[in-house]
């Protein structure tokens, strides 16, 4: 079984050199003592959320803290293509649950979208809320995961922002990366699995409401450049269809390919 990561204060543990001792206190520090009760001697992963990823030993055990001494630093580099899930809003848990099983799989943004026909609508009182909840529900995931890097969750864009967000793709000047933006839409007839995204730099999915994306919606996605694409015969919930073409597109790139060990090793 593979050691448990946390996620320590980012200005530590890049400050720390092998050998030296970083105290894990705060939420993660308790979490680390009082629920995994790790003990002295124990292995452990800390990241700084970013792709710094230390190997560590706990030295010792202090109330709700950990003392942890670094036993090597790797970085991790950013993976390739950079996967971006644009989720619209989706009532009950079950964004959240999108949300996990996302960062899980490997996504690398995941940006919360007010489409036309969410029944779901966050004022900004709720929005600042809501994404608050992601971005907590991203970080527990990622820990799960084992991921040194915490998915980016963005603000609340509306489907203007998120035209402009694949028009801004495409508009890069001078870029030699190629990108691709997919919208899941359960009238196309070209397949997810028949994109192919070995290679690509970045990759936008958009996954609509539980009721559909409007027809103005989609003309403005394609016109800025988005193909859309199926999934497969069947239909799937909002809150699944986000994970499951994650899936196919990190499969086709190749990302899942990858083992997790051996990491190139940092001074």
């Amino acid at each position: 079984m593979t050691a448990p990561l946390f996620f320590a204060d980012p200005a530590r543990l890049r400050a720390a050199a092998v050998g030296d001792l970083v105290v894990l206190d705060g939420a993660e520090g308790r979490h680390a003592a009082t629920v995994r009760r790790l003990s002295v001697g124990e292995k452990l992963e800390l990241s700084d959320a970013e792709g710094l990823l230390c190997s560590a030993e706990v030295a010792a055990v202090s109330g709700h803290a950990i003392h942890a001494r670094i036993v090597a630093r790797t970085l991790v580099p950013e993976p390739s293509p950079h996967l971006t899930v644009v989720q619209a809003l989706v009532k009950g848990e079950r964004d959240e649950r999108a949300v996990e099983t996302m960062t899980e799989v490997g996504v690398d943004t995941i940006v919360p979208w007010e489409a036309g026909r969410s029944v779901v609508r966050w004022d900004p009182a709720r929005a600042a809320k809501g994404v608050a909840r992601w971005r907590s529900t991203a970080h527990e995931a990622a820990k799960q995961a084992r991921r040194p890097r915490i998915p980016l969750v963005a603000d609340t864009e509306t489907t203007a922002q998120v035209v402009e967000r694949v028009r801004q793709l495409f508009s890069s000047s001078g870029s030699t990366v190629s990108s691709v933006a997919l919208v899941l839409h359960e009238s196309a007839t070209r397949p997810l699995s028949e994109i192919a995204v070995a290679g690509i730099g970045d990759v936008v999915l958009i996954v609509g409401p539980e009721g559909g994306i409007s027809d103005d919606e989609l003309g403005a996605f394609e016109a800025a450049g988005a193909q859309s694409v199926r999934l497969g015969p069947t239909v799937l919930r909002t809150s699944t269809a986000g994970t499951v073409a994650a899936a196919i597109v990190l499969a086709g790139s190749g990302r899942w390919a990858v083992p997790r060990e051996p990491r190139p090793t940092e001074p």
